[in-house]
């Protein structure tokens, strides 16, 4: 059956397919080459220095620079790792990050792959990191690379928790798994927000206010947890483990993992902003209805999701340079004791509400 779908595919669905594939890849590195300048641009300015200024125009090409020197380093594997796995545990990590952008909505006129389940296949494929990171950290034959594994997979496990209550609240409104629809639904206003208490006006839509804003916290601060950013880095915690998961990996299989890490900062960025903040929609309409130019909306669409997902990823650069990083013990206090009973509250609440 697989066989008779792809040897039956014409020309056009072919490069259709491979262009679908292509276009988010671009994005992700371009988006990850200027994320790393930006976060070392952010962390000058809150430490009263200059930053990268050195290679291009105000240093722009400093990362471009250090891409380059990280394809020569020499790919040095430990005598006793598990070869491997030690060699995919780093491809895992970046396929898992890649899959979340299958399902990702970027305007109304490209998307991946339009699944009925979107959000739970981004959620899945999210969960897959997990597997690499352990992967990693076990096979690379190191106490200190195996303590940063384990810490990871304890912290991703516990923070999906809240992180899928918060879903829920959200399918129990809106009555949709697809991201596109749940874009849709908040159409090109910014008072259809769900941030907003959605689209509409009904006693429902101001009940569901101050619902909708814990549950913005609880999944920001659940999917800054998910992918390793302070004040939840412990994964990696260089005063206490070296690197942490990757203290043994160098040149490209490193370079992967710090891909992986922006990738996911963008794809829980783009999660937070299609259930809260509208997704691709604009807040105040569109110029190309305005003009009667219709080809002009996804363009705008495009432009409106990148600035709310890198909005995101540089509050996230901000709180890494302002917080200090928790204990385990609290780390994992935080989300049994105050995010899951509170993210259960949001959703029996909300339940009650949508019935009534």
């Amino acid at each position: 059956m697989i066989y008779n779908y792809f040897f039956n595919l014409t020309g056009s669905e072919i490069a259709s397919a491979f262009i679908c594939c292509i276009l988010p890849l671009v994005y992700v590195l371009t988006y990850v080459l200027y994320a790393v300048y930006g976060e070392r641009k952010v962390s000058a300015f809150m430490q009263d220095r200059i930053g990268p200024n050195r290679c291009g125009y105000r240093g722009l090409l400093q990362t471009v620079a250090d891409l380059l020197k990280m394809l020569q380093k020499e790919d040095i594997v430990p005598r006793n790792a598990d070869k491997p796995f030690w060699v995919m545990a780093p491809i895992i990590v970046f396929t898992g990050c890649f899959t979340a952008f299958a399902c990702i909505p970027f305007s109304s006129a490209f998307v991946g792959s339009a699944f009925s389940l979107g959000i739970l296949i981004v959620m899945a494929a999210s969960s897959i990191s997990a597997v690499g990171l352990l992967m990693a950290g076990w096979s690379s034959n190191n106490k200190y690379s195996l303590i940063g594994s384990l810490r990871s997979v304890a912290q991703i496990v516990s923070y999906e928790i809240p992180t899928f209550l918060v879903v829920l609240v959200m399918i129990i409104i809106l009555g949709t798994l697809d991201l596109t629809v749940i874009s849709e639904k908040q159409t090109a206003y910014f008072w259809n927000w769900m941030i907003l208490g959605g689209p509409g006006l009904s006693w429902q839509k101001f009940v569901y206010i101050p619902f909708m804003v814990s549950s913005f916290i609880i999944i920001y601060i659940s999917t800054l947890a998910e992918v390793n950013r302070t004040p939840f880095d412990i994964p990696e915690a260089e005063a206490e483990l070296v690197a942490g998961y990757h203290t043994e990996y160098t040149g490209m299989k490193f370079g992967m993992f710090f891909l992986s890490e922006y990738g996911n900062m963008f794809a829980v960025s783009a999660i937070v902003s299609i259930l809260f903040f509208g997704g691709y929609q604009s807040p105040f309409g569109y110029l190309g209805n305005s003009l009667n130019l219709p080809w002009l909306v996804p363009i705008e669409q495009l432009v409106w999701f990148s600035i709310k997902c890198i909005f995101f990823v540089f509050v996230q650069m901000w709180l890494r340079w302002t917080l200090p990083r928790l204990r385990v013990d609290q780390l994992m206090a935080t989300c049994w004791k105050y995010l899951i009973p509170i993210a259960f509250v949001n959703l029996i609440i909300i339940g009650l509400i949508t019935v009534l």
